[in-house]
């Protein structure tokens, strides 16, 4: 069912192409539309670009800094401090975003090639080799596979087992892998595979990453949050304001939801839903680590948050009337396939194209960060330039080492770290009218 990806088995770096799609995709996309729009060569060379960005990490490592607690500079200062620690005395800037003030910018060093392969090995799966290659350590659950005689202490090289072929517990794994990097194990094989749930710890402390970024594991929990650069933006074209009620229809795990109650300065009620019960506690774990009061997170599907058929609110909870919010904020669900990296993709054409009733169901801005909508999605020139959308493939990929930072005006690194960054769109509507208000 799936096609062979076009990655060598060894490092992100060194791929030259990549089709992260099972077969049936090369079909559907480019999208007829957007072929129209571009003419047929020129759509395909842009999808196969994107492709190639898309199993990359993003240039930079985005924080958000929890401005309910301290001031971005008090922020910024602490957390020098700790990546001078974690990279052991490298000097990595850290950029104040100037168009998002509370955001800051670490730029990632890498591909780093002078990487010595270890002959103990460790297999991870790809959505843990993902998270490694944005500066994640390899947690014991992540691991797959690991060399027979791995101990407490080891140093090993780590690799993606990026078409998920390798078997649990194997002692060796000759299939597609990606190289990820060197790390120092923390368990033994015999301790990784001992059969224990409650094993969830680190399991491989990575020391020698190909892609060099800060690890934000515990490191100043309640002043940061560490998110992409598309989804602080969201919350700033929304620009919620103090004493206002917000809804956040899907607001799990609440990276938005806290920015929306730290940007009203914690005054005024935000109403965050999610239709997990799981997910409703990490929103609410995130606004108590964060300090935030103004955050009420309830377990509630989302398509059926608006009560047409009583003349009174249910005591402030949901469903709601219409009119009941002064800003609602939908980030539907999604395939997610615009995230970085992405070196593996499972999902069916029809599971991907499931996710639009869904979103119709649930259904110019400033700042302007993005670029305009894509062409060929049937809106006008008017309507697209309404819309932000962030497409990593519009800027030439490229390796970063520490002295390209030191030439390098800021100006210059802050618009690489708008244009590279996940794929990712916004929209905002503003009501013009009452639902009681009827046409002339």
């Amino acid at each position: 069912m799936f096609s062979q990806p076009l990655f060598l088995p060894t490092c992100p770096s060194e791929c030259e192409s990549a089709s992260i799609f099972p077969r049936g995709f090369n079909s559907y996309f480019p999208r007829e539309e957007v072929v129209l729009a571009f003419g047929k060569q020129e759509a395909e060379r842009k999808f196969e670009t994107l492709l190639n960005h898309l199993s990359h990490p993003p240039s930079f490592t985005t924080v958000r800094v929890n401005t309910h607690l301290a001031s971005v500079q008090h922020v910024k200062s602490l957390l020098f401090d700790e990546l001078h620690k974690q990279f052991n005395g490298l000097s990595v800037p850290i950029l104040q975003h100037p168009d998002l003030q509370d955001v800051l910018l670490i730029p990632v060093i890498g591909p780093r090639k002078d990487i010595v392969k270890q002959q103990c090995e460790a297999i991870v799966g790809a959505q843990c080799g993902n998270a490694v290659l944005r500066g994640a350590h390899v947690y014991v659950p992540g691991i797959v596979s690991a060399s027979k005689f791995m101990k407490a202490g080891d140093v090993v090289s780590v690799y993606s087992d990026i078409k998920g072929k390798c078997k649990k517990g194997a002692k060796e794994f000759d299939g597609v892998k990606v190289f990820l990097g060197n790390g120092i194990s923390e368990l033994s094989r015999r301790g990784i595979f001992n059969g224990l749930p409650q094993q969830k710890g680190i399991g491989i402390r990575m020391t020698e990453p190909v892609y060099l970024s800060p690890s934000f594991d515990n490191v100043l929990p309640s002043y940061l949050f560490l998110q992409n650069l598309p989804s602080t933006v969201v919350t700033h074209v929304l620009d919620p304001q103090p004493g206002e009620k917000i809804l956040d229809l899907c607001a799990a795990p609440g990276g938005k939801t806290t920015h929306i109650a730290a940007l009203m300065h914690d005054q005024g009620e935000v109403i965050a839903l999610d239709k997990l019960p799981n997910k409703v506690k990490k929103i609410k774990q995130n606004a108590l680590l964060l300090g935030l009061h103004s955050i009420r997170a309830f377990c509630f599907d989302g398509t059926k948050a608006l009560k047409l058929d009583t003349v009174k609110d249910t005591e402030g909870e949901p469903p709601f009337l219409p009119e009941s919010f002064d800003r609602i904020l939908l980030d539907a669900p999604c395939s997610g396939l615009g995230q970085r990296p992405n070196m593996a993709c499972s999902w069916t054409l029809k599971e991907l194209t499931s996710y639009q009733p869904l979103q119709r169901k649930l259904f110019t801005v400033e700042p302007h960060i993005g670029g305009q909508g894509m062409l060929g999605a049937g809106l006008s020139f008017e309507q697209l330039n309404q819309l932000q959308r962030f497409d990593p493939s519009v800027v030439p990929l490229q390796d970063m080492d520490i002295d390209s930072f030191k030439e390098a005006r800021v100006e210059d690194m802050i618009w690489l770290a708008n244009k590279d960054c996940i794929g990712f769109f916004i929209a905002k509507f503003v009501k013009c009218k009452s639902m009681e208000e009827k046409d002339p």
